[in-house]
């Protein structure tokens, strides 16, 4: 029988864990090469169940949407281990298959037992979004893709490290399939030494604590969490509640798709239904089963800030997605884009909890991280491949207005800074700015979107994929829209604009070429004209409504 531990000591274990998982996250932002991960944070670590591979703790810092499906990708590592056996101490498994518990291809996947005393206890894993990885278009997000062939080189659950010993062959296939094979290879080792370091700090906590009692506190953490979201799903209204909101294109054919939500409480318990969602779309817009399931995860846990974040908040959700389709997409569909689609995702959720209980209604946020891909090659000869994303508005709320050139909500990544951008790459910011009249007006309005524009030093191959050009973020309680997303360039003296509205492939730019990105801000909560007076007038005098 499992020991009882009293509240202070899980409590004290609660926070050792976390901070285990914060740590590897540090470790890895200061150790990588690729300023998508050491600044923009486009990372995380966890800790993982032994049989199930549910999440069992996750940090502060790491991406949540990652946390959400390494559940997955660690599961796909227990099923191959357990059809290949041969599972042992030291081994490290890597991959980015996004059919199999990942995302998009960018994103590498590292997991690792822990054993005690000869027998598995736990599992440690690392995410981390890798420059590039080949395909057609440098950096991956390839707007063009009809199949992740396009995209980059896609890598199944495979042993990078056996038993403590490197696979070499593994780092050649790797660094064969990269045009900046040398800046994946400094993340390769930011991961690999996050894991030690999380190993090491880990099997402490279980010297000092003892074996069972971390394990008890496992089961304790997960059963709190259910409780919790049982109960806060137990505050609302029985009842069935829609919601749909759409995307622009999937860069192929320029038709909107769908995103519906059929959201049914019942009780303490919840069904979250997309059936009525698009089916799989040609472009890479698609996501996988694992990824849908994450950003239900990112979702829930915006709205019910108390929840703790593991595996057991989980439990009292259904889930219902079509199999193959926009939202369980299998292999080969392409899903470089998968950030936009979740932030639909996320959005729908929002849409149908707003209409269950309108105190908690938050409106749209921006709504797309405006994937830019730039490349070419320096005076030197040598290549540069920069990719970045970008920040817009957040949704007002009942409590304030939304966060001005804010990240999304699927993380908690930060926007690269302009200096780190410019000392890595051969670019030059000419404006950073917030973006007037871009905020959906409301009691409380939504946060202000932003104006980048972007000079590239050398000539360069450009590729935008992005959304929200054509269905703004919506409002809600009775507030207002916001802008819609806007991207020009210029080139020799020509203005442009994608014929998709928000998505364009291979765009040559000449030394001196200009980039425009406007990007929408959040919509607005309630009726404006409850809105505080002074407030307007602060808007006003700070040019935020021109």
């Amino acid at each position: 029988m499992p020991p009882k531990i009293d509240p202070v000591t899980l409590a004290i274990l609660k926070g050792r864990l976390e901070q285990i998982a914060d740590e590897m996250d540090a470790t890895l932002y200061r150790s990588a090469f690729n300023p998508i991960i050491a600044e923009a944070r486009d990372a995380c670590h966890g800790l993982y169940d032994a049989t199930t591979g549910a999440t069992l703790v996750q940090g502060a810092n790491g991406l949540p949407i990652f946390v959400g499906a390494m559940a997955f990708a660690v599961k796909a590592v227990i099923e191959k281990v357990a059809v290949d056996g041969g599972l042992a101490e030291g081994d490290t498994f890597l991959f980015n298959d996004p059919y199999e518990g990942g995302t998009h291809l960018n994103d590498f996947r590292l997991v690792r037992p822990i054993f005690r005393n000869g027998a598995l206890f736990c599992w440690i894993a690392s995410v981390g979004h890798w420059l590039d990885i080949g395909g057609n278009v440098p950096g991956g997000y390839n707007p063009k893709a009809t199949e992740s062939f396009q995209e980059g080189v896609r890598i199944p659950p495979v042993k990078l490290i056996a038993a403590g010993k490197m696979n070499q062959d593994i780092l050649d296939i790797l660094a064969a399939n990269s045009r900046v094979p040398t800046s994946n290879w400094g993340d390769l080792n930011g991961q690999l030494n996050a894991l030690d370091l999380g190993e090491r700090r880990f099997k402490a906590l279980l010297d000092e604590y003892g074996d069972a009692t971390v394990a008890a506190a496992f089961v304790a953490f997960s059963d709190r969490a259910e409780a919790l979201m049982r109960a806060a799903l137990r505050a609302l209204p029985d009842g069935v509640y829609r919601f749909e909101d759409v995307l622009d294109n999937d860069g192929i054919t320029d038709d909107l798709l769908t995103i519906a939500l059929d959201l049914t409480i019942e009780g303490d318990s919840a069904t979250l239904d997309f059936s009525r969602s698009s089916a799989a779309a040609q472009g890479p817009i698609n996501i996988s089963y694992s990824t849908a399931i994450a950003a239900c995860y990112v979702a829930l846990k915006h709205v019910f800030t108390g929840v703790p974040a593991n595996a057991g908040c989980l439990r009292p959700i259904r889930f219902v997605v079509t199999d193959g389709s926009l939202l369980g997409a299998r292999a080969p569909r392409p899903v470089a884009g998968y950030t936009e689609t979740i932030l639909r995702l996320i959005g729908v959720i929002f849409g149908a909890l707003a209409a269950a209980d309108p105190a908690r209604a938050t409106a749209a946020p921006f709504g797309t991280i405006n994937a830019l891909s730039l490349s070419g090659y320096r005076n030197d000869g040598s290549r540069w491949v920069m990719f970045s994303f970008f920040g817009g508005g957040l949704g007002g709320n009942p409590e304030t207005d939304g966060l001005s050139h804010a990240n999304n909500p699927i993380s908690t990544a930060t926007i690269p800074p302009i200096e780190i951008l410019e000392a890595a790459y051969p670019v030059l910011f000419t404006q950073w700015a917030l973006r007037p009249n871009s905020a959906g007006t409301g009691q409380h309005r939504g946060g202000l979107g932003a104006v980048y524009e972007i000079e590239t030093l050398t000539d360069a191959r450009m590729s935008l994929l992005g959304e929200r050009g054509k269905v703004a973020p919506f409002g809600v309680a009775g507030g207002q829209a916001a802008a819609l997303n806007r991207f020009t360039w210029t080139e020799q003296g020509q203005t442009h604009s994608p014929p998709m509205v928000s998505k364009i492939t291979d765009v040559a730019l000449s030394a001196g070429g200009r980039l425009r990105l406007e990007t929408p801000g959040g919509g607005g909560w309630g009726d404006a004209a409850a809105r505080d007076p002074v407030a307007s007038a602060r808007d006003q005098r700070l040019g935020y409504v021109a």
